[in-house]
């Protein structure tokens, strides 16, 4: 499981081993002539495992198993590759900013915590974390300004969320460090001196942008889903802007996208195309029961770098989340530290959306050794991102129904894990809300860079995350 530990606080979470267990692995012909590219499931009957075949069963001869990923001779001749992500990309092993010697969580016991919360002084830090922050700014950035609105807004949601992601982030992280997942001590680590793919030239964005040019097609005679063959490894184009793509299959299909080749992992479904072009996923017919949201926010800095394009907030309240969700629907959307944007979500988006905001929970950033990515007090940015629930409202009835059996949203969580070095590669939720959801529900992630097995993914760079360079195929025994 992706879940390292769940204490009442929360989750602490491993991003690689979630994304290594979605099943990457491909059949391939033993006897594939060389310099055939490696393609998708030979095998006509689809029958490709989404995890390792061999570890399911018992040698034939009672000897060892082959090792994940090892490419074994067996009935019709087939053999098996495994794609691992790069570990190097979650290779976090330093803060960005060193902390404050007491703000550093691997140096800090349980014990000790507690003795510290009953004094007087710790009461007073924590509960004046917003005078503090703004004390030593002032000392360290001899600012001669005064702080802005949206600072002073920022610093007192801070004031208010501060011990809770503290006492949390400390109780997952001990937990962490007994388990062996984290490492308390910094060191050196080689992976921190392997090549990471800094930019992978996908052009996916500029795509969609060249896809409005493409010849005006009659929706009557457009297909709802384009579900990809055994055999098939490039789609064309159009077909991939025009309507959704799916892999029903249990194996992953590779796919190849203006010379670039993609991993599509089993069992899901995308739409690559931007927020102008959303009608081919209302085509899908589809009602999601979970709804996962991260828009790509305007602000200063993203206009200055051009990184990537963004959403005004009128933009974003046109997305047809009503329209898509279906009754009792999850909805879950990720919020920058803004409060200017965490106010628009709850009073704003979702009562447009006729959404019922339930909960905010946190996404906490920490690195292998344990310690927060940023100072939990740095005035600029945070450790922790913010994450809105809500439920859409409608019949009472099916309400009620689709609510039986599982457990109502809590109104504060901590989610803890180690970020992707890769821009805005967020955590996965499947195993964090599947306590909250009925089985088998119907999900779907909107402004998606990744796919996931059982969910459905839209977003202009919704490929972004599954281009071949980020993953390392396993060596293969002949």
């Amino acid at each position: 499981m992706s879940v390292v530990r769940r204490l009442p606080a929360g989750w602490l979470l491993d991003h690689l081993s979630f994304i290594n267990r979605c099943g990457y692995e491909i059949g391939d012909s033993f006897a594939r002539p060389a310099g055939v590219p490696l393609g998708t499931c030979a095998a006509s009957t689809g029958d490709c495992p989404a995890t390792s075949a061999f570890a399911a069963s018992s040698s034939p001869r009672g000897g060892p198993l082959p090792a994940p990923g090892d490419a074994t001779e067996a009935e019709g001749r087939r053999a098996t590759t495994k794609y691992v992500f790069r570990e190097e990309l979650f290779g976090v092993f330093k803060p960005r900013i060193a902390a404050a010697p007491e703000e550093q969580l691997w140096q800090v016991s349980l014990p000790e915590t507690r003795a510290n919360s009953n004094s007087e002084e710790h009461r007073q830090r924590t509960d004046s974390g917003a005078g503090d922050s703004v004390a030593s700014a002032r000392k360290k950035r001899k600012r001669k300004c005064v702080f802005n609105q949206g600072e002073l807004d920022a610093l007192e949601y801070h004031s208010k969320v501060r011990k809770l992601i503290w006492e949390g982030t400390l109780q997952l992280v001990q937990e962490g460090l007994k388990s062996g997942y984290l490492h308390g001590a910094p060191a050196e680590h080689s992976c921190q001196n392997n090549v990471v793919p800094g930019h992978v030239s996908c052009g996916l964005a500029e795509l969609c942008e060249m896809a409005k040019q493409f010849p005006a097609v009659n929706e009557s005679d457009c297909q709802a889903v384009h579900v990809l063959g055994d055999d098939e490894t490039s789609v064309p184009e159009q077909d991939l802007l025009s309507c959704v793509t799916e892999n029903g299959s249990s194996c992953t299909k590779i796919v190849v996208l203006m010379g670039q080749k993609y991993l599509v992992p089993p069992k899901s479904s995308f739409l690559l195309s931007d927020v102008s072009c959303l009608q081919p996923l209302l085509n899908y017919k589809k009602k999601y029961d979970v709804i996962v949201i991260d828009p790509p926010w305007e602000n200063k800095s993203v206009k200055r770098s051009n990184r990537y394009s963004h959403l005004s907030s009128w933009q974003i309240k046109q997305i047809p989340v009503p329209a898509l969700a279906a009754p009792n629907c999850l909805v879950v959307t990720w919020v920058t530290n803004r409060q200017k944007h965490l106010r628009f979500v709850k009073d704003e988006l979702y009562p447009h959306w006729s959404v019922k905001t339930l909960a905010e929970w946190h996404w906490v950033k920490i690195t292998r050794t344990g310690e927060f990515v940023l100072p939990l007090e740095s005035l600029h940015k945070k450790p922790y991102e913010v994450l809105v629930l809500g439920r859409v409202q409608g019949d009472v009835k099916d309400a009620l129904r689709k609510s039986e059996d599982v457990l109502p949203i809590p109104e504060h969580k901590i989610i803890v894990s180690v970020p992707c070095s890769l821009h805005s590669h967020k955590p996965p939720l499947t195993e964090v809300l599947a306590e909250f959801i009925k089985p088998d529900m119907e999900c779907l992630e909107l402004f998606a860079r990744n796919l996931q097995p059982g969910w459905t993914s839209w977003g202009n760079e919704v490929l972004k995350f599954q281009h071949i360079d980020y993953f390392t195929p396993l060596q293969k025994k002949n």
